[in-house]
């Protein structure tokens, strides 16, 4: 079976190391994968320095440089994956597009706009536990209303992983955990 089509969005950290070698591992199982780079090149040591620069750029303009990364090969039937901030985005684009194949959520998800609605589109998410960006509140609500607008959904939850836990560079790098993220996410993607 051939390999799917991919765009892996970063977290607030911006496009680092840790995403192209998840990209290498990706194109390695036989994927094509994009990393678009919605920060144009800047990133960031601390997650705060992160998270205000994505604020300043704007939610509205972000979605936009991602949907206009995704748009030339959104007609092959995109599966979008991204991590934490990137999770936030790929969901987004993901609800609204019809051809989508699938949805990779690593350390995060975002809020479901009202009416949205998917035809049985897969959705795997991979998140800490507890998660100080994802509350259990939040995600069991998160939850309820992807299976609500129609989304298939696993959650795979990570005990006393940090945050972005499958990146070797942060703190919150939990070697154990991260391997066996990636080795369901994969499975995951073989299924699509």
């Amino acid at each position: 079976m051939g390999g799917m089509n991919i765009m892996l969005f970063h977290s607030t950290y911006g496009l680092r190391p840790a995403v192209h070698a998840a990209a290498d591992r990706l194109h390695a199982a036989g994927h094509q994968v994009q990393v678009p780079d919605l920060f144009e090149g800047r990133t960031f040591e601390t997650v705060e320095e992160g998270m205000a620069h994505r604020d300043e750029i704007g939610r509205d303009e972000l979605l936009k440089r991602a949907v206009l990364a995704s748009a030339p090969h959104s007609d092959q039937g995109l599966v979008y994956a991204g991590f934490s901030f990137g999770g936030s985005v790929a969901q987004h684009l993901a609800m609204a597009d019809a051809k989508a194949r699938g949805l990779l959520l690593l350390h995060g998800t975002a809020d479901l706009e009202d009416g949205a609605s998917v035809d049985d589109l897969p959705v795997q998410l991979h998140i800490a536990d507890p998660d100080p960006f994802e509350t259990q509140d939040w995600l069991t609500a998160w939850y309820l209303r992807m299976q609500r607008a129609g989304a298939d959904v696993e959650v795979h939850t990570y005990p006393g992983a940090g945050h972005l836990f499958t990146d070797p560079d942060l703190d919150d790098y939990d070697a154990e955990a991260a391997e066996q993220a990636w080795k369901v996410a994969m499975g995951f993607l073989d299924s699509l």
